[in-house]
């Protein structure tokens, strides 16, 4: 692909690219904590993480060891069943945002936009009844990411003629109908 110039486009790391990549992170720590839910339904297992954990009694790990184990041992089969459907489908989701902003294309910025901004009020909400760090630099991160979604779709749209059909052109997937290019075929 080449520019209007003529000359191959500069490969950078942009903004979406860096939400790409975040998006990407987010794929791969659900399905380490997919893996991780099968992993602790080994009672062998789950005996040595409960063992490690009691010999840290001070530790941050030995709370969150604990949590965890009280957390998936109360779960019922069909949870357990939910809570791995809904695992996958945030991943798959992610993953599809994640690889076309990587490539940059305009659907993706509208997905994200869409998605990440419909996930605040429940993100707000949960961390309204348990307040934490982390919990507040999600939400924020995710305004933030929206906020420069907004912006950059919108200001695409204007500063360009014709909004999406010039990004098809550019990506090559319009079907021009300019004189210059009717004498090309």
């Amino acid at each position: 692909m080449t520019t209007t110039d003529g000359q191959a486009p500069r490969p950078r790391l942009g903004m979406l690219r860096l939400i790409a990549l975040y998006k990407l992170l987010k794929v791969l720590l659900l399905l380490l904590a997919a893996y991780g839910e099968l992993r602790l339904h080994d009672a062998a297992l789950s005996a040595k993480l409960a063992t490690w954990a009691q010999g840290r009694p001070l530790g941050l790990e030995h709370a969150v060891v604990t949590r965890t184990l009280t957390l998936f041992s109360g779960l019922s089969e069909t949870q357990i069943h939910v809570m791995r459907i809904a695992t996958f489908a945030y991943a798959a989701v992610f993953a599809v945002e994640g690889v076309g902003l990587w490539m940059q294309k305009r659907w993706a910025e509208w997905l994200t936009t869409i998605i990440t901004a419909s996930l605040i009020p429940l993100e707000v909400w949960e961390f309204a009844h348990r307040p934490n760090l982390g919990k507040a630099a999600v939400v924020v991160g995710n305004a933030a990411i929206v906020a420069y979604l907004i912006w950059h779709v919108r200001a695409k749209g204007r500063g360009t003629a014709g909004g999406a059909a010039a990004d098809m052109a550019a990506s090559g997937t319009a079907d021009s109908n300019t004189p210059a290019d009717r004498g090309r075929r």
